[in-house]
């Protein structure tokens, strides 16, 4: 009788309630976000415990079967997607979805992987409590993959990113073992902070199945601006005295260009401006304090009008509430769409020094003018934290198949020495997955990289855990 072969095996010592094989199931796990990449796989392995992954993770040791970690899906470098020769199995972490704790007192929430962030929101919310991870896909992401992504998203300015929210955590390793250091301690300094390793490692040295996280008190004021900025060298001024005058109270303080406002505003004819006046650059600020008692409002009010009077900011308006806060903040959130509308974009997620921000948009804004034959820019992204998301549309008439990867393959490397040149980073919150390797190659410290490849063989000798991921096999 001929041998199984060791997929095989594994799967018929898995219960079958926690495995999918039925192809149109496995379809909805093999491709991208982006659509860039689909794999493919023979099954799908949805655990329902911790217990079961390590079931899952010991099985797949023994018999030298890869595993591709998989939340919600929703990265943008395909760290997410099985390779096309169906070598490997795609375990999903939906199913542990379970918040284990909440305490108020200490400011903490212990949850399960597969939460979806806007539950745990909501789940803070109900407590009187904020969490301040956010992002853009808060209704789909998975606290796992927010926490191997180490992603930033919207609050990073004043609560950091996530690896800076995270007090414990809980994660099955490439042999099977269980690593629990999931009490949420804000001081543990017992030897190496393993955790660490796991936080933005992309599913390539275990499996995150549950953290313990930092809450904050929940916002008692809130005041959103949106402000039309006169010179974008001025952005860090800007930052700096709303800063100083809010008693560092700002939150998000966020660059919109006037590209990608129209590319939005063309593709959703229903939304309008919200300035009576357009300008090349913009502001999407806000402040937020726990206290009932500090003048919030007014601080922002008095910073508004020293900037309008110093010729700073040309125009600006302020959320009279809820609904307006949200309608300023749909226009910020929803530039990724109006991109897609116009065939999508090259994508470059660059930082830099904070300070540098404004001169590296202007000098990579020439180089596209110069080199991008007719290229689009749309340009938002994290002031604060010296994150901008720095992207070319196809120019209008080109087809987008044909013009992204040219524009990738000639111009993209002049952008992105641009930004290290400028003592900066060609990946800032999106991480490596499969699409930014060869950037890796290119940019990476190779003193970096040789400890990289050292913890992966020492951790993953056999290279089970989401290979051909951030670091190469």
């Amino acid at each position: 009788m001929a041998e199984m072969d060791p997929i095989s095996t594994v799967l018929g010592r898995l219960p079958p309630e926690i495995t999918a094989t039925d192809p149109d199931v496995v379809a909805r796990y093999l491709t991208d976000f982006r659509h860039f990449r689909t794999g493919a796989a023979r099954a799908v392995l949805r655990p329902r415990s911790t217990v079961e992954v390590q079931a899952i993770v010991t099985l797949c040791a023994a018999h030298g079967v890869p595993l591709v970690p998989q939340g919600g899906n929703t990265s943008y470098c395909a760290a997410a997607t099985p390779s096309p020769d169906g070598g490997e199995l795609v375990l999903s972490l939906e199913r542990l979805n379970a918040v284990r704790a909440l305490d108020a007192a200490n400011l903490s929430l212990t949850a399960e992987a597969g939460c979806v962030l806007s539950v745990l929101q909501e789940a803070a919310d109900a407590a009187g409590l904020m969490l301040p991870l956010d992002l853009g896909s808060r209704q789909s992401c998975q606290l796992g993959g927010a926490l191997s992504t180490n992603a930033g998203g919207i609050s990073v300015l004043k609560y950091g990113m996530a690896r800076d929210l995270v007090l414990g955590l809980e994660a099955v390793l490439p042999d099977g073992q269980l690593l629990n250091v999931l009490q949420p301690l804000r001081k543990n300094n017992t030897g190496y902070d393993v955790k660490q390793m796991l936080l933005g490692a992309e599913g390539t040295l275990g499996i995150i199945t549950a953290a313990s996280l930092k809450l904050a008190r929940k916002p008692a004021q809130t005041v959103t601006a949106f402000l039309a900025v006169a010179e974008i060298d001025a952005l860090t001024t800007l930052l700096a005295r709303a800063q100083t005058l809010t008693g560092e109270n700002i939150t998000s303080f966020e660059y919109v260009s006037q590209h990608s406002l129209s590319l939005l505003l063309a593709a959703q004819p229903g939304l309008r401006h919200p300035l009576e006046t357009p300008a090349q650059h913009y502001v999407l600020m806000e402040a937020q304090t726990c206290s009932p008692v500090l003048a919030l409002e007014e601080a922002v009010g008095t910073l508004l009008e020293e900037l309008m009077g110093e010729g700073l900011v040309s125009d600006g308006t302020l959320a009279n509430g809820g609904q307006q806060r949200d309608q300023l903040w749909y226009l910020r959130e929803h530039i990724p769409e109006a991109e897609v509308a116009n065939g999508g974009s090259v994508k470059h997620d660059v930082s830099v020094p904070t300070s540098a921000l404004p001169a590296f948009i202007t000098k990579a804004s020439a180089l596209v003018d110069a080199h991008g034959a007719g290229g689009r820019l749309s340009i938002y992204g994290h002031v604060g934290d010296g994150n901008v998301h720095f992207n070319v549309v196809a120019p209008v008439g080109a087809e987008p198949a044909v013009y992204k990867p040219w524009f990738e393959r000639e111009v993209s490397p002049r952008i992105y020495d641009l930004a290290v040149a400028m003592g900066g980073s060609f990946g800032a919150e999106y991480g490596i997955g499969i699409v930014k390797l060869d950037l890796l190659d290119r940019y990476g410290d190779k003193a970096k990289l040789h400890m990289m490849r050292a913890l992966k063989a020492a951790l993953d000798p056999a290279n089970i855990m989401n290979p051909g991921k951030v670091v190469r096999g």
